[in-house]
Protein backbone atom coordinates (compact mmCIF):
# COMPACT_ATOMS: atom_id res chain seq x y z
CA UNK A 1 0.00 0.00 0.00
CA UNK A 2 1.47 3.31 -1.10
CA UNK A 3 0.89 5.91 1.62
CA UNK A 4 2.11 9.54 1.61
CA UNK A 5 1.79 12.65 3.74
CA UNK A 6 1.28 16.17 2.40
CA UNK A 7 2.12 18.62 5.18
CA UNK A 8 1.53 22.34 5.11
CA UNK A 9 0.25 25.26 7.10
CA UNK A 10 -2.70 25.76 4.69
CA UNK A 11 -3.21 29.31 5.96
CA UNK A 12 -5.38 29.56 3.94
CA UNK A 13 -5.89 26.52 1.70
CA UNK A 14 -5.53 27.52 -1.96
CA UNK A 15 -6.61 26.04 -5.26
CA UNK A 16 -2.95 25.10 -5.70
CA UNK A 17 -3.08 22.97 -2.53
CA UNK A 18 -6.29 21.32 -3.75
CA UNK A 19 -4.67 20.65 -7.13
CA UNK A 20 -1.75 18.84 -5.47
CA UNK A 21 -4.12 16.84 -3.26
CA UNK A 22 -6.31 15.85 -6.22
CA UNK A 23 -3.32 14.66 -8.26
CA UNK A 24 -1.71 12.89 -5.30
CA UNK A 25 -4.98 11.14 -4.40
CA UNK A 26 -4.90 9.59 -7.88
CA UNK A 27 -1.37 8.24 -7.30
CA UNK A 28 -1.30 7.10 -3.67
CA UNK A 29 -3.53 4.53 -1.99
CA UNK A 30 -3.69 6.78 1.05
CA UNK A 31 -2.87 10.47 1.40
CA UNK A 32 -2.64 12.12 4.78
CA UNK A 33 -3.02 15.92 4.63
CA UNK A 34 -1.08 17.18 7.65
CA UNK A 35 -2.08 20.60 8.93
CA UNK A 36 1.05 21.88 10.64
CA UNK A 37 1.21 24.04 13.72
CA UNK A 38 4.56 25.85 13.47
CA UNK A 39 5.30 27.72 16.70
CA UNK A 40 7.44 30.23 14.81
CA UNK A 41 4.62 31.35 12.52
CA UNK A 42 1.76 33.75 13.09
CA UNK A 43 -1.41 32.40 11.49
CA UNK A 44 -4.57 34.12 10.32
CA UNK A 45 -6.62 30.97 10.94
CA UNK A 46 -6.27 28.73 13.98
CA UNK A 47 -5.04 25.18 13.45
CA UNK A 48 -8.57 23.92 14.08
CA UNK A 49 -10.04 26.33 11.52
CA UNK A 50 -7.45 25.27 8.93
CA UNK A 51 -8.04 21.57 9.64
CA UNK A 52 -11.82 22.05 9.45
CA UNK A 53 -11.52 23.74 6.05
CA UNK A 54 -9.22 20.97 4.81
CA UNK A 55 -11.64 18.28 6.06
CA UNK A 56 -14.45 19.88 4.11
CA UNK A 57 -12.34 20.50 1.00
CA UNK A 58 -11.05 16.91 0.86
CA UNK A 59 -14.29 15.14 1.78
CA UNK A 60 -14.75 13.96 -1.82
CA UNK A 61 -11.71 11.72 -1.77
CA UNK A 62 -12.11 8.45 0.15
CA UNK A 63 -8.35 7.89 0.35
CA UNK A 64 -7.55 11.35 1.78
CA UNK A 65 -7.64 12.15 5.49
CA UNK A 66 -6.70 15.27 7.43
CA UNK A 67 -4.80 15.45 10.73
CA UNK A 68 -3.15 18.15 12.83
CA UNK A 69 0.55 17.98 13.68
CA UNK A 70 2.35 20.07 16.30
CA UNK A 71 5.61 18.09 16.31
CA UNK A 72 8.47 17.69 13.88
CA UNK A 73 7.08 16.22 10.67
CA UNK A 74 9.74 13.47 10.68
CA UNK A 75 8.67 12.30 14.13
CA UNK A 76 5.04 12.47 13.07
CA UNK A 77 5.71 10.31 10.01
CA UNK A 78 7.84 7.83 11.94
CA UNK A 79 5.07 7.33 14.51
CA UNK A 80 2.67 6.48 11.68
CA UNK A 81 5.14 4.45 9.61
CA UNK A 82 4.78 6.78 6.60
CA UNK A 83 7.83 6.78 4.34
CA UNK A 84 6.79 9.33 1.68
CA UNK A 85 6.63 13.07 2.25
CA UNK A 86 4.97 15.00 -0.59
CA UNK A 87 5.82 18.66 -1.16
CA UNK A 88 4.27 20.93 -3.76
CA UNK A 89 6.58 23.39 -5.48
CA UNK A 90 5.75 26.39 -7.65
CA UNK A 91 9.19 27.40 -8.84
CA UNK A 92 12.90 27.45 -8.18
CA UNK A 93 12.59 29.45 -4.93
CA UNK A 94 10.14 26.89 -3.51
CA UNK A 95 12.31 24.03 -4.70
CA UNK A 96 15.44 25.51 -3.15
CA UNK A 97 13.72 25.98 0.22
CA UNK A 98 12.01 22.57 0.12
CA UNK A 99 15.24 20.86 -0.94
CA UNK A 100 17.06 22.25 2.11
CA UNK A 101 14.23 21.10 4.38
CA UNK A 102 14.27 17.66 2.75
CA UNK A 103 17.99 17.32 3.50
CA UNK A 104 17.36 18.15 7.16
CA UNK A 105 14.46 15.68 7.25
CA UNK A 106 16.66 13.01 5.62
CA UNK A 107 19.26 13.50 8.36
CA UNK A 108 16.57 13.13 11.03
CA UNK A 109 14.75 10.24 9.36
CA UNK A 110 16.84 8.48 6.68
CA UNK A 111 13.96 6.13 5.86
CA UNK A 112 11.69 9.01 4.77
CA UNK A 113 11.78 10.08 1.14
CA UNK A 114 10.60 13.48 -0.09
CA UNK A 115 8.79 13.69 -3.41
CA UNK A 116 8.38 17.09 -5.09
CA UNK A 117 5.28 17.68 -7.20
CA UNK A 118 5.25 20.84 -9.31
CA UNK A 119 2.01 22.74 -9.34
CA UNK A 120 -0.06 22.91 -12.49
CA UNK A 121 0.75 26.13 -14.42
CA UNK A 122 -2.53 27.91 -13.60
CA UNK A 123 -1.65 27.78 -9.88
CA UNK A 124 1.95 28.90 -10.28
CA UNK A 125 1.43 32.35 -8.72
CA UNK A 126 -0.77 31.32 -5.80
CA UNK A 127 0.96 32.09 -2.52
CA UNK A 128 -1.04 32.08 0.72
CA UNK A 129 0.62 35.26 1.99
CA UNK A 130 -0.32 37.17 -1.18
CA UNK A 131 -3.88 35.86 -1.03
CA UNK A 132 -4.23 37.03 2.59
CA UNK A 133 -2.90 40.47 1.67
CA UNK A 134 -5.31 40.78 -1.26
CA UNK A 135 -8.21 39.60 0.92
CA UNK A 136 -7.28 42.12 3.62
CA UNK A 137 -8.03 44.86 1.08
CA UNK A 138 -11.32 43.13 0.14
CA UNK A 139 -9.80 42.07 -3.20
CA UNK A 140 -11.37 39.30 -5.25
CA UNK A 141 -9.69 35.99 -4.32
CA UNK A 142 -12.36 33.74 -5.87
CA UNK A 143 -10.01 32.46 -8.60
CA UNK A 144 -7.33 31.57 -6.06
CA UNK A 145 -9.15 29.76 -3.26
CA UNK A 146 -12.23 27.53 -2.99
CA UNK A 147 -15.51 29.37 -2.18
CA UNK A 148 -15.43 28.08 1.42
CA UNK A 149 -12.03 29.71 1.94
CA UNK A 150 -13.01 32.95 0.19
CA UNK A 151 -15.95 33.22 2.58
CA UNK A 152 -13.73 32.51 5.61
CA UNK A 153 -11.23 35.16 4.48
CA UNK A 154 -14.03 37.66 3.99
CA UNK A 155 -15.29 36.94 7.53
CA UNK A 156 -11.82 37.27 9.06
CA UNK A 157 -11.07 40.58 7.40
CA UNK A 158 -14.51 42.12 7.85
CA UNK A 159 -14.15 41.50 11.61
CA UNK A 160 -10.79 43.26 11.86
Amino acid sequence: MLKAAFPGSFDPPTLGHINIIQRAAAIFNELLVVVAENRQKKYLFSVNERASMMHELTAGWKNVSVVICDTLIVEFLQERNIKLLLRGVRGIDDFSYEFEISMMNKALGPEIETIFMPTDPEYFVLRSSNIKELASFQGNVSGMVPPLVAEALNCKYSLS
